[in-house]
């Protein structure tokens, strides 16, 4: 049985497809109507559970689940040591700097982010002296309030920063989904989840498992 953590919400959902297009299915009800988070799908060989996106690379990292799967924004963000197998080309989007259009940047400006790591290390590369300021959310809210003059967050179609007033500035990364593994589970276990890695790349690549 290999065990694999899922994250919850809107890459699930593109997952499951991707999972039937390489031969594995399973309920897609069983995510959506049920408040239950460990599934056990014994004829699939697998234990699935979900968790919150920035945790799955904790439980990857810490042997509890043998797979995740998990944005690469959260990859570089957490910094676990985890083997990253597979680009699975689902849920794309781009990190990237945004404030308010034609605002004098300041000397040392202030950046809020739910990737301090991220954001600390991009404006240190580029010998830019920023003060970082960690938010759980809505950070675009923090140019609106002068709490910080930029933030670094996920974009995908632009329509929230256009709502409230903001412009991307810079680009910091393409995101999408990895398939990700435990570094002791992908030797005693190798030949099980190459075996998964494979029938999911050919998914990707548009070829149907059988």
């Amino acid at each position: 049985m290999l065990t694999i953590a899922l994250p919850k919400g809107r890459v699930l959902e593109e997952l499951i497809p991707l999972f039937a297009k390489g031969g594995y299915s399973f309920p897609s009800e069983w995510f959506t109507s049920s408040r239950k988070l460990v599934f056990t799908l014994p004829e699939q060989g697998f234990t699935l559970f979900l968790a919150k996106p920035m945790d799955v690379p904790t439980y990857v990292e810490y042997g509890v689940a043998d797979l995740g799967i998990v944005g690469k924004d959260v990859l570089l963000e957490a910094a676990r040591e985890v083997y990253e197998l597979l680009d699975l080309r689902i849920s794309p989007c781009r990190l990237a700097v945004a404030g308010k259009p034609g605002a004098e940047p300041a000397l040392y400006p202030r950046v809020a982010t739910k990737y301090p790591r991220i954001a600390e290390r991009y404006f240190k590369e580029r010998g830019q002296q920023v003060e970082v300021i960690f938010l759980n959310g809505s950070v675009e809210l923090a140019p609106l309030t002068g709490l910080a003059e930029r933030i670094v967050d996920i974009v995908s179609t632009g329509k929230t920063l256009r709502e409230n007033g903001l412009v991307e500035l810079e680009r910091i990364t393409e995101v999408t989904a990895r398939l990700i593994a435990n570094q002791v589970s992908y030797r005693l276990k190798r030949e099980a989840i190459q075996t998964l890695a494979e029938r999911l790349g050919k998914a990707v690549e548009g070829e149907v498992s059988a």
